[in-house]
């Protein structure tokens, strides 16, 4: 009896995460593109961005994010602030729409799976410092 329980509890967690693996990219037919939702879902969850740190987070080509990216800042969806060299893009806090927009990707959030919800969600920025502890 043990037994079954243990596999009842295996083919519901596969269930689960099979759900959320294919259910992950379900806005792609509202935003137009995989490429456009992985970038508005990195800038959702990290509040900036590059398009080498997103493309490197997705482990996808860098040239349609910065299409991506580019097109939404020219819709006004985002800002672009230069640090340096580097185009930094944020969501731009006067587009009209942009408390339905984080209520749409906070949801579209919700189905990837929780290892990459937590990987999406940390936002660490600096190198640790030499010598400190894990």
């Amino acid at each position: 009896m043990v037994h079954i329980n243990y596999i009842i509890d295996y083919i519901s967690y596969l269930l689960v995460y099979i759900y959320c693996y294919l259910g992950r990219y379900m806005f792609e037919a509202i935003f137009g593109s995989t490429s456009k939702e992985r970038v508005l879902i990195y800038l959702f969850a990290r509040e900036k961005g590059y398009a080498r740190e997103i493309a490197g987070f997705f482990n996808a080509s860098i040239t349609p994010i910065k299409k991506q990216l580019e097109s939404l800042e020219q819709q006004n969806v985002l800002y672009c602030e230069e640090q340096g060299r580097t185009l930094l893009y944020g969501f731009n806090p006067r587009y009209p729409l942009i408390k339905e927009l984080r209520a749409l990707l906070d949801k579209s959030l919700s189905f990837y799976p929780p290892e990459e919800q937590s990987r999406l969600l940390l936002n660490r920025r600096r190198p640790r410092r030499k010598g400190k502890p894990l």
